[in-house]
């Protein structure tokens, strides 16, 4: 690249040195047999020379010509040269152009790659921040699922202690219902209910069968049977009172066996509670105790070097 507007400097130094204009080969011919007459006066007379000139000048024409010639051809020659160097210096010049064009570009992709190397270098510096933040990540996230399986193991055996607690609550309730409906059975109004339904149960036969005689024609068996249906279903009636009122009272003890369940485990809360405030107390009052005991003994040590203190001033007053 650098060598090109040497080489443009060297032709056209060239082409100003050998370029001459014609008018100047008559002065160069008329500057060459200067030195011809200036020498041969040194050697011959005055006269000898006057008459040699035309004789000189004969022989010296073609000569001159030939020189002129030379002188064309030499001309011709070097303008040849220089319209060969010019075509040379335009190819070397359109190259360099080229060249210059090529190392632009050249340059620019070396800068757009070392762009885009700057951009993936600090791509990868990213890539690696956000992967030591994932490791990071990750790595409080394996703690915490550590952490969860074994709040998840703790949940887990506190719910199988539940639920076998459940379980035995379940089982004192079925027990304790089997108790209430044994109770229930051996209460005498579920007797007098058992034996009302058997009662029931033999009107209803007999009811049958006084339907069957009722199709017999006779007149004063449908009357009896009437008079008994009417007597049998006013005491249908009582019963059924009765056994509303029983089913009422049976409700309400239901109710206040339910009342009474509520108030047990009411009670059975507050007891727990008490307990537990009571197992405060203790423990502030195991602490007081301490704290007390703590008192007394640095009162006791206080006590002791108060003594001393008095003895010694005892004594310094004594003497």
């Amino acid at each position: 690249m650098n060598k090109c507007p040497g080489s443009a400097e060297r032709g056209s130094g060239v082409s100003s040195a050998v370029i001459t204009p014609p008018s100047a080969a008559p002065a160069l011919h008329n500057h060459k047999p200067a030195p011809q007459h200036t020498a041969q006066p040194n050697t011959t007379t005055p006269q000898r020379s006057s008459s040699l000139l035309p004789e000189m000048a004969k022989e010296n024409c073609p000569s001159l010509a030939e020189v002129v010639k030379r002188v064309a051809e030499q001309q011709q020659s070097q303008a040849s040269d220089i319209e060969k160097s010019k075509a040379v210096l335009f190819l070397l010049q359109a190259k360099c152009q080229e060249l210059e064009k090529e190392m632009n570009s050249v340059l620019l992709e070396t800068k757009t790659t070392e762009r885009e190397i700057h951009l993936q270098d600090d791509a990868i510096e990213v890539t690696k921040y956000c992967c030591e933040n994932l490791e990071a990540q990750v790595r409080a996230l394996y703690s915490e699922n550590l952490k969860l399986r074994c709040d998840a193991e703790t949940i887990q055996e506190e719910f199988e202690m539940k639920l076998a607690r459940n379980n035995e609550y379940r089982e004192k309730i079925k027990d304790h219902k089997h108790l209430f409906w044994e109770m229930e059975s051996k209460l005498p109004i579920m007797i007098e209910l058992a034996e009302k339904k058997a009662v029931v149960e033999e009107l209803k036969a007999k009811k049958e069968e006084l339907i069957c005689d009722l199709q017999n024609p006779e007149g004063s068996v449908i009357k009896q049977v009437q008079e008994e249906i009417t007597h049998l279903k006013s005491e249908v009636t009582t019963l059924k009172d009765l056994i509303n009122k029983k089913k009422d009272l049976l409700e309400e003890e239901k109710k206040k066996h339910a009342k009474l369940r509520k108030e047990i485990e009411v009670q059975n809360k507050r007891y727990d509670a008490i307990l537990k405030r009571l197992h405060c107390q203790l423990n502030k009052v195991q602490s007081n105790k301490r704290q007390w005991h703590w008192n007394i003994q640095q009162l006791e040590k206080k006590a002791a070097e108060l003594r001393k203190c008095l003895g010694v001033a005892e004594l310094q007053n004594i003497v």
